[in-house]
């Protein structure tokens, strides 16, 4: 009975899968998302994991901090790769084992970590592929239209980190969507897991949530009214009121009586201090901020914060690489 419910689950999510707006074979420009210091979230806390299922000491905190760097270093020495720290395709493609069900370890913790995150689910991250796993394995590859064995190989393990992430809502966060894009909150791990962290830092100053705006799809691509939000590193924020109440209140401009220019100067500066390295830029049209080099002048951006995160490799180039 158990693994008919469990077939039958399968095909639930693989129905779901392939309704329209959400193409089974959507990655055939799939690439692993290198991750450096400053990174943060999700991808960086499936290296660390990695890393330790490579023998090395690496915190598992989602940070690219400075343990991180070292343990990445380590690793890459070990395997005859360039020893920069940062973790990119060759780094990622010597790091993912081929896992399957009865493995164990803090491999199996990375590959879990990935499942909740690009598909949204509560897998306990416990280092034992099990069934649950194998389940959520199998979903997912058909999600993505690379065949369901229910094994991580190498294609799964690319497909899936390059699938984008989506916020955590308890991060003091807010979504709103005011040109109608309703599912357009997806971005990159690491976009999505620095503005939570700046969010939550924004929290520690009692002025009231992040109104978190359109980011992109769950599989990229131009979003209505932003041909720019195509690669997931681009994230629309609103400036914060006077009231606290940005969340519910509406969208102002900087021009607004209701505008809280101090408040909006702080969110800026957590974005970018919880991002160290990874913001290209944020367009906003406050004078004040822009004098401050804090934000960047550009048209229609009166009344919202355009963050730009960058990577110091990404296929898209341009403004996106750091």
């Amino acid at each position: 009975m158990k693994r008919l419910l469990r077939v039958f689950a399968i095909l639930l999510v693989t129905a779901a899968a392939v309704l329209p707006g959400t193409p089974a074979s959507a990655y055939d420009g799939a690439f692993f998302h290198t991750q450096s210091s400053g990174n943060r979230g999700a991808d960086v806390l499936a290296i660390q994991y990695l890393l330790q299922a490579a023998g090395q000491s690496a915190p598992a905190d989602g940070v690219f901090g400075s343990g991180t760097v070292t343990a990445a270093k380590a690793f890459q020495t070990a395997k005859g790769l360039t020893a920069d720290g940062i973790v990119g395709p060759a780094t990622w493609g010597a790091l993912v084992p081929t896992l399957r069900e009865g493995a164990s370890g803090a491999a199996v913790k990375a590959l879990q970590v990935q499942l909740n995150a690009k598909r949204r689910l509560s897998l306990a991250v416990d280092g034992v592929f099990g069934g649950g796993t194998a389940d959520a394995v199998r979903a997912f590859q058909s999600h993505a239209g690379i065949g369901a064995d229910g094994i991580a190989g190498p294609t799964t393990w690319k497909n899936l980190v390059w699938h984008y992430d989506y916020p955590d809502w308890s991060a003091n966060l807010c979504d709103q969507d005011p040109d109608g894009n309703t599912s357009a909150n997806w971005a990159t791990a690491a976009a999505v897991g620095q503005l939570e962290a700046a969010a939550r830092s924004f929290a520690a100053t009692g002025q009231g949530k992040v109104p978190y705006g359109d980011s992109g799809w769950e599989h990229g691509g131009s979003i209505g009214g932003h041909a720019s939000h195509a690669v997931g590193l681009d994230i629309d924020i609103w400036p914060i009121r006077t009231g606290s109440d940005q969340c519910t209140a509406g969208r102002i401009t900087w021009q607004s009586a209701a505008y809280d220019r101090a408040a909006t100067r702080q969110l800026v500066q957590a974005i970018r201090s919880t991002a160290s390295g990874h913001v290209a830029l944020i367009f906003f049209n406050d004078p004040t901020l822009i004098n401050e080099g804090l934000t960047t002048q550009y048209a229609n951006h009166d009344n919202h914060l355009h963050v730009r995160y960058c990577e110091k490799v990404e296929p898209s180039g341009g403004s996106y690489d750091c």
